[in-house]
């Protein structure tokens, strides 16, 4: 795949005339086995010309989820509410009856696993921290009792690690003969070896064992799935099939807890208690997110920025779902709340930075965010003003709050996260109009900060339950090596989904690209390699989790999470930018729990088939211009799917279930993408306009610098008459 990156030609002029870039055209250039596509660049203009310069644009499409729709969406009502929390108020006491009992180490270590996975661990955090506690402190004499146990001696080494505890690799030594391979008894303990599996990716720098653990785990599963050696029973297949694709601990929290839910159903090998436990809970704080994204919609749309600023990617729906990545327990609302928010800005200024404003536009918004001050954004264009004015506010109404309610003051923490990211995303700027490739480690040491994701933590912590003055105070030094490789993740990820596309918009290149022209190799070999640095930092990663306090966990939990989300977001592509791959995305978002019927089952699956049918939907719009029959295929099975979307009401009465009816907005989707072939058209049609008014844009310039020299010829020439 060609690489894009941009460079500037730039036309004879006199100096003292400001310069406007514009995208023109492309060429390719070859260095080697490596092919660039390079998008060149005109600066011209002249003081005189009054000629406004020629934004640039991303293509954005508008966001499909509008204030109306989101208002729509419809919560369990009060009585229901109720109801199905005097459920699992009975059943979270039989819960935390389980755990506290005496039972066999392995047992408490699968009901403990199985709380995790099912998404209602947050109940018992006290008691899970207890027993973990009573292990890790007999970690010798439960070691002895479980060395015959790859699956339980793996769960413990897993849950412990994953918790902050200290734990030695040396607990799988166990399973290793004279020559320190793994012994051929694990080879066929299917889900001792899964177990294995998942907890080598807790790997730290250095722990050779967890990397031979790793391979061998990876190595003899898939040669049983190969084989069909792993049974269907208790859904096993299923499972290793899943973590093979993406391992536990690289996971969204979130959606793995509803495929696991999912996953567990019709299976003996969970308490149905706990299930029945897991949909209620799962449901009831779905309301809560319904609730929260209510309150954030018509926030966002009050303060009108996606109309003024059209350029801009309108995504609260896409930035709600990164907060919930972050954190998803329902008393961590406030949090989610001003990192939804939060990130709608981080969006807005990245398209400002990416696409909108000229170099001198950057300088001075740059120097405005830095410096705080609305004096000070007199000088800013009309709306880079509104931008910085709804910026300012947002940081001090929640300074406002938190100085109300804790008396510490989290206003100079937050402009410097906002100061530092504009800082980075205008070094990125000054590469692009540049035309400059910055080497792979330069770039990485602005990128982890430019990605935003001391931003995102630094809101994090400041609005944390459990702030004080004192903790304030050393942060963020304190927590650097977290930040760094949680962020530089962020970025990497970002860069594995989006490059492509961000080029192709003009953007500086990304670390693929840094890569490819720094060591001259293909995109295939730059993306292997980038692979292997994300293990990399994902094992820092892994060395930082380790806390003292209730705020330190709950930090560094976010820390994690952060690349977990973005690896959610961009395993497919784009998921967060682009509206027809963002809509496949929300066609993941957890969404209410219900028992389901042949006809909603066999809805659900062709909703499925049309979600992998236009994954790739590029190659899909390509074959559609071209094929008459293939255009007319997907139409029919559109049209198809609408009218079995519509009547999804009979299934609902049917169930009488009313959580059911959230499955109806997912009907908009359908026409949505039925738009897909005339929004085609209509952008072959602009950049038909678009390349005719870059030719009058040239001839303009090209008219002006003529006159110019005429100008500067007559006025040569009148001097030399007058001397």
């Amino acid at each position: 795949m060609a690489a894009r990156q941009a460079m500037y030609i730039c036309a004879p002029m006199i100096s003292v005339l400001p310069r406007r870039p514009m995208i023109v055209t492309a060429v390719e250039q070859y260095c080697g086995r490596r092919t660039f596509r390079r998008t060149l660049q005109v600066r011209s203009c002249s003081a005189t010309s009054h000629v406004a310069p020629l934004r640039r644009s991303g293509n954005y499409q508008p966001s499909i989820w509008t204030d109306e729709r989101v208002q729509s969406l419809t919560g369990t009502s009060t009585v229901q509410q109720e109801e199905k929390r005097e459920r699992i108020n009975v059943l979270k006491e039989l819960t935390r009856n389980l755990i506290c009992e005496k039972q066999q180490v392995a047992e408490q270590l699968q009901l403990i696993d199985h709380l995790q996975q099912l998404g209602v661990a947050y109940h018992f955090k006290d008691e899970i921290a207890d027993v973990l506690s009573h292990l890790h402190a007999s970690l010798d004499h439960v070691s002895s009792q479980l060395k015959d146990d790859l699956h339980a001696t793996s769960l413990l080494f897993r849950l412990l690690r994953a918790k902050g505890f200290s734990v030695s690799q040396d607990l799988l030594e166990t399973f290793r003969d004279e020559k320190g391979n793994f012994e051929a008894r694990c080879e066929n303990q299917i889900r001792g070896l899964l177990s294995l599996y998942e907890a080598s990716y807790l790997e730290k720098e250095g722990e050779s064992v967890l990397k031979e653990a790793m391979d061998f785990a990876t190595e003899q599963l898939k040669a049983l799935m190969e084989e069909g050696s792993v049974p269907e029973a208790g859904g096993l297949r299923e499972q290793v099939a899943h973590a093979l694709q993406i391992p536990l601990n690289w996971r969204l929290e979130r959606v793995q807890h509803r495929w696991f839910i999912e996953a567990c159903r019709g299976h003996d090998t969970i308490n149905p208690l706990l299930l029945e436990f897991a949909e209620l809970d799962f449901n009831l704080v779905q309301d809560t997110y319904k609730s929260e994204l209510r309150e954030l919609s018509r926030w966002w749309s009050g303060l009108g920025l996606s109309e003024k600023l059209p350029f801009c990617r309108d995504r609260l729906l896409e930035s709600y779902l990164w907060a919930v990545g972050f954190t998803y327990e329902p008393d961590r609302g406030r949090c989610r709340m001003i990192e939804t928010k939060s990130i709608c800005f981080i969006t807005l200024i990245d398209d400002i930075y990416d696409v909108y404003g000229t170099l001198d536009e950057l300088q001075l918004f740059t120097d405005v965010v830095n410096r705080w001050d609305l004096t000070a954004m007199d000088k800013l264009p009309e709306y880079m003003k509104l931008s910085f004015f709804a910026l300012f506010n947002l940081v001090h109404e929640e300074g406002y709050r938190v100085m109300k309610e804790k008396g510490v003051d989290i206003v100079p923490d937050l402009k410097r996260a906002w100061g530092d990211m504009c800082k980075a995303d205008f070094q990125e700027a000054k590469w692009f109009h540049h035309g400059q490739t910055p080497k792979l480690k330069e770039y990485l040491e602005n990128a982890w900060v430019s990605i935003s994701g001391p931003n995102i933590l630094s809101h994090a912590y400041c609005v944390s339950n459990d702030l004080t003055g004192e903790a304030l105070k050393g942060f963020p030094n304190t927590y650097y090596e977290i930040t760094h490789s949680s962020s530089t993740l962020f970025r990497l990820y970002d860069d594995m989904g989006t490059s492509t596309d961000e080029l192709e918009r003009g953007d500086v290149a990304k670390c693929i690209q840094c890569y490819m022209h720094e060591q001259c190799v293909t995109e295939e070999v730059a993306r292997r390699e980038i692979r292997e640095l994300m293990k990399k930092y994902w094992r820092a990663l892994d060395a930082s989790l380790s806390w003292d306090s209730p705020l330190e966990e709950y930090f560094k939990n976010i820390a994690v999470n952060i690349p977990r989300t973005a690896q959610f977001f961009y395993q497919d592509g784009d998921g967060f930018g682009d509206a027809y791959t963002a809509a496949f995305t929300f066609l993941r978002l957890p969404s209410p729990l219900f028992m389901e019927s042949d006809e909603v089952s066999s809805l659900r699956h062709q909703l499925t088939h049309l979600t992998q049918l236009l994954t790739h939907k590029d190659e899909a719009l390509l074959e559609m211009t071209q094929s008459r029959d293939l255009q007319s295929s997907l139409r029919r099975e559109m049209e198809e799917l609408w009218l079995a979307a519509k009547s999804r009401t009979r299934a609902e009465a049917a169930l009488k279930h009313k959580d059911y009816a959230d499955l109806k907005s997912q009907t908009h989707f359908i026409t949505y993408l039925k738009l897909k072939h005339e929004d085609t058209v209509a952008l072959l049609q602009e950049e038909s306009r678009i390349k005719d008014e870059t030719i009058a844009y040239l001839q303009s310039s090209i008219q002006c610098i003529k006159e110019e020299l005429a100008q500067a010829q007559a006025h040569l020439a009148k001097r030399d008459q007058t001397s």
